[in-house]
């Protein structure tokens, strides 16, 4: 068998869903995708018992993908899944499997977020709709005929859907869809509810089990940190302050955020560089080299760009981005703790990917422990050491070969030994701040969580609402406007608008608090008047930004 009619070819797959397949960085099916492909391509119902992080989600997604007609505008496959994080991780994963199938569209449907977009997406032509029962329902209330084109429908990880009682759901749904579709149910384990739905929804099903075999390293020292997803750069610039690495690796989504960390790095004088699918083969060698032999000290990839990496210098992984499944994960932080060392694999985790990281625990077997972020007083310890440890073999022979030019210099200058030697690590540290005070005003502060995000839930809005302003910068004023995370705004958002239309330099705007309902704004008090008039037109995602000062009464 050749390589070209092999591995995810050789399952009959259309050719445009293979390569969206390879270009995520898989290139051999597993188990559970080489055993529920054919069966679904073939149009059976299936009954799959496996685990989450099995790669499961590929095996109903890329056939129902290649039974899809794209010229018929309307819902063909349904997926339901027990919770909203889980149906936006599944329609991430249609969208990437369908990004070489033109006219082909997914919506994600559940609660917690506006009906009639939703709505408005399926009566559009969407023709994969995932969701979540509980809104799924919703909907049916206003169209029962939401569902009659509906072809295949997928129920995935349907003992989590009973436990969280669903069953009635279930049933309005099974009832709204034309009797003939295709039903694929997975589920880890098949107590004698889901062996009931088999028994009355679905037709001389297939059977299909497999077992988890994902393992971690144990050299490798895991730990995760919970952040807001616009706060991910200055987080790790916050790590890379004090960990003591010798050589980086850290993952990303996307090619453009590759380059866009990259370049942010580089900026605070790291020697980093970008690897990702658009580099050529040359020039990744190039990376590979430099890193190998200490010319570069981190390397910023996606998943399919770090393929084959093997530098044994990395001592460190850091997951800028939660990786798709489990078996990425996994692949990820094996880059570190080669031939017995150790390493330490760092995740940056949004509290919408709390789930996520639950699943990782729960495949791997093993707990990643929370760590937060250091404060401004460890930044400072961390400087002050490196500054001691560079410093302090030059100290020996110091004062007998350069005494005679210190004496000089004071007398010339006119100082003391102190000022001079003051003076001179100034200028060593390149403005670097030294003082704790100085660090605290540098570096942003760390996010504070309520319960509901710490266990990866949405806040309620009032909760949200009620969390205190942080502490004002001095000379600083704060304003308001009434755009905010239900708008779709995020502070790289507002702070580009801010830059292009306002005329300031990026270090006179302070921190940016984004809210649910509205974001705060920190802009010199000086000349405030003036640039609120000049931001009056301004707009952002299509809404007016109409800037206030915030009166904190």
């Amino acid at each position: 068998m050749t390589q070209e009619t092999g591995g995810f070819a050789a399952l009959d797959l259309h050719p445009s869903i293979v390569a969206a397949v390879l270009a995520t960085g898989y290139e051999e099916p597993s188990a559970i995708q080489q055993q529920s492909i054919p069966i679904i391509l073939a149009g059976h119902d299936m009954i799959g018992q496996a685990q989450t992080g099995t790669g499961k989600t590929a095996a109903f997604a890329l056939p129902i993908l290649n039974r899809i007609d794209p010229s018929k505008r309307e819902p063909q496959a349904l997926i339901l899944a027990p919770t909203r994080e889980l149906a936006l991780q599944v329609a991430t994963a249609f969208e990437t499997y369908a990004k070489q199938m033109p006219g082909v569209t997914v919506v994600a449907v559940y609660g917690g977020a506006p009906m009639g977009p939703q709505l408005k997406a399926i009566r559009n032509g969407a023709q994969i709709v995932v969701a979540t029962p509980g809104r799924l329902c919703d909907h049916l209330r206003r169209d029962e005929k939401v569902l009659a084109t509906v072809n295949h429908l997928v129920l995935d990880e349907a003992d989590e859907m009973l436990k969280l009682g669903f069953m009635d759901d279930l049933e309005v749904i099974f009832k709204a869809m034309p009797e003939s579709r295709q039903t694929v149910l997975f589920s880890a384990t098949l107590p004698a509810s889901i062996r009931a739905i088999a028994e009355r929804h679905l037709r001389d099903p297939k059977h299909v089990k497999i077992q988890s075999k994902t393992q971690t390293v144990t050299a490798i020292e895991q730990a995760h940190l919970m952040v807001h997803a616009d706060q991910k750069v200055s987080a790790v610039l916050r790590l890379l302050e004090v960990e003591e690495f010798d050589a980086l690796i850290a993952f990303v989504r996307t090619k453009q955020a590759t380059l866009d960390l990259a370049s942010a790095l580089e900026a605070k004088g790291y020697k980093a560089a970008a690897l990702n699918g658009d580099i050529a083969q040359n020039q990744r060698e190039r990376v590979i080299d430099s890193l190998k032999d200490g010319r570069l000290d981190i390397v910023v990839a996606t998943d399919v760009a770090a393929r084959g990496l093997d530098v044994p210098r990395i001592t460190h992984v850091f997951n800028v981005d939660m990786p798709y499944d489990p078996e990425s994960y996994v692949h990820r932080i094996g880059r570190t703790g080669r031939a017995g060392r150790e390493g330490r694999a760092l995740l940056l985790v949004t509290p919408r990917e709390r789930r996520m990281l639950q699943v990782i625990e729960r495949v791997t077997g093993q707990k990643v422990a929370e760590v937060r972020l250091p404060n401004a007083q460890a930044v400072l310890d961390a400087r002050i050491k490196k500054l001691t440890n560079s410093l302090a073999p030059l100290v020996a022979d110091a004062e007998s070969t350069h005494g005679d030019l210190l004496d000089r210099l004071t007398a010339d200058i006119g100082c003391s030994p102190r000022a001079l030697a003051a003076a001179l690590l100034r200028k060593a540290t390149n403005g670097q701040a030294l003082t704790l005070d100085a660090v605290e005003k540098e570096q942003p502060l760390v996010p504070t969580y309520t319960p509901r995000e710490r266990t990866g839930e949405r806040p309620e809005r009032g909760e949200r609402e009620r969390r205190a302003p942080m502490p004002l910068g001095e000379g600083r004023a704060r304003c308001r406007t009434a755009l905010g995370a239900r708008d779709g705004i995020a502070a790289k958002n507002l702070l580009g608008a801010i830059l292009n239309e306002g005329g300031l330099a990026r270090e006179a705007i302070g921190r940016i608090q984004v809210r649910d309902s509205f974001s705060l704004v920190e802009l010199p008090e000086e000349g405030l008047e003036r640039l609120l008039a000049k931001l009056k037109d301004t707009r952002v995602a299509g809404k007016q930004l109409k800037l206030r000062r915030y009166r904190e009464d």
